[in-house]
């Protein structure tokens, strides 16, 4: 078997290696060699020989004569591996030079470098994952949240597959109803009810409208949800950034106008990520640097999926809201800085403003789950056993599938169209999601699945 990978062939039915951890200094690294040799090629390297299959052995790892590592060996026979492949791992001890040294002894032997995503495409080929399960591999590894985790682990147990999959049943049964009706129309008890048909094609489109409508959140999850810090110079902008993050990442200063550009971190509120952005203060200026940096936070307030609209006493505060409200359409949450220097000052908590202390902490976890609230709000809160959508091909896939059951709808509903005609926009659905999944052989759509894949994977 082969398969045009660009300009070049790449042959799937030989033996590939790589390091499957990233280089650097480490306590480990691990050599994966997937493919039909690579029983026969590690033989040549590696003594003693495990005895048993799955049982981790110590052996010596040989070059041409020289001894490379000392190093843990694990077989795993085919079909029985991730690959569907034999397969040999060798974890070896870290750092650049050893596994190295071991994958260019096996190379020397008959192995070739892997390249990025073979060893999961393998396993696609192989029929040991599908398409939609090797994205949630690259999602997980790509993970920078808990609900990214959950999301790639729901997603790589086959989750989303069963959803499309059954939805792909019920549109072959549509269609095998529709056929028998044309071919047999006085078997049985006489013609099948329009009716039985619209509420088929009703229940498909309810159906790929709840998927799709996890695509925003979906999105967000990936990508994380950018939440934007504006406010005057002199805030507690900065203050405010460093004190979700734990860290200090802001210079915090008293001289207004400090931050010139805008500083962006990952923030793992355990809901959702958030892409905490810290941002110039909002001020008249005649400075052009300054300039500058104000234009970057108007940027960011227009693509802001929720906005802390922050000063530190109330009238600076309103006209934050109302300047932050005319750049930005995210939900906006008025938040009173400095709110220790507020208590002790005497001052009245107005309601619907959140008050937080940089300096004690007081209200960051509530500041959070406000966050978190107005993101679910106005994006959808994705149910914990419900699959989502988390890549633009997915939402691409499926707004594509549904046009052509739309298009069904409509010519049963107005009766302009034979059956057999109508039906071809089943068939066409039923494509879709054979592709989305991976039922169909499409080697371009293997080719950009892959093409982000670390090496070793």
């Amino acid at each position: 078997m082969s398969a045009v990978r660009g300009t070049g062939m790449v042959q799937l039915d030989d033996t590939i290696v790589a390091v499957a951890t990233p280089p650097g200094m480490g306590a480990l690294a691990l050599v994966r060699l997937s493919g039909p040799s690579a029983y026969v090629i590690a033989q040549k390297h590696i003594q003693p020989w495990p005895s048993k299959s799955r049982a981790t052995q110590l052996s010596t790892v040989y070059g041409q004569e020289e001894v490379l590592d000392r190093s843990l060996v694990t077989l795993f026979p085919a079909p029985n591996s991730f690959t569907g492949e034999d397969t040999v791992e060798v974890s070896t001890h870290g750092g650049y030079l050893v596994p190295a040294s071991i994958v260019a002894a096996l190379i020397s032997s008959g192995a070739r470098q892997a390249l990025p995503g073979e060893f999961t495409r393998r396993a696609v080929l192989n029929g040991k994952l599908d398409i939609l399960q090797a994205e949630a591999i690259g999602d997980l590894i790509d993970a920078r949240s808990q609900a990214m985790q959950h999301a790639a682990l729901g997603q790589l147990d086959g989750g989303l597959s069963r959803r499309l999959l059954q939805l792909r049943e019920d549109l072959v049964g549509l269609e095998s109803l529709i056929a028998y009706d044309i071919d047999f129309p006085e078997e049985d008890d006489g013609p099948v009810p329009r009716e039985k048909i619209e509420s088929a094609i009703g229940k498909m489109v309810a159906s790929l409208e709840a998927l799709l409508a996890t695509a925003s959140a979906g999105e967000l999850i990936r990508e994380g949800a950018v939440v934007v810090i504006a406010g005057p110079p002199n805030a507690g902008k900065s203050s405010l950034f460093n004190s979700i993050l734990g860290r200090s990442r802001a210079i915090v200063t008293e001289i207004p106008g400090t931050t010139r550009d805008a500083l962006e971190a990952v923030v793992d509120s355990g809901k959702w990520p958030l892409r905490l952005v810290d941002t110039a203060g909002l001020r008249d200026t005649t400075d052009p640097i300054e300039l500058l940096g104000i234009e970057v936070s108007e940027r960011y307030l227009a693509s802001a999926a929720v906005v802390l609209a922050c000063a530190e006493n109330f009238e600076e505060l309103d006209q934050t809201v109302d300047f932050v409200g005319r750049k930005s359409n995210a939900p906006v949450i008025a938040v009173r800085t400095k709110g220790d220097l507020a208590v002790r000052r005497g001052e009245l908590h107005r309601d619907q403003v959140a008050r937080v202390s940089a300096h004690t902490g007081e209200g960051l976890q509530g500041l959070l789950d406000a966050i978190n609230t107005a993101i679910a709000s106005k994006y959808g809160e994705a149910a914990p056993d419900f699959p989502i959508l988390t890549r633009a091909r997915h939402r691409q896939a499926l707004t594509n599938a549904l046009v052509e059951i739309r298009q069904f709808q409509q010519a049963w509903r107005e009766e302009k169209l034979p059956a057999p005609v109508a039906s071809v926009h089943l068939r066409a659905a039923v494509y879709v999601l054979e592709e989305l999944i991976g039922a169909v052989d499409v080697e371009d759509v293997l080719d950009r699945v892959f093409s982000s894949f670390c090496v070793g994977k």
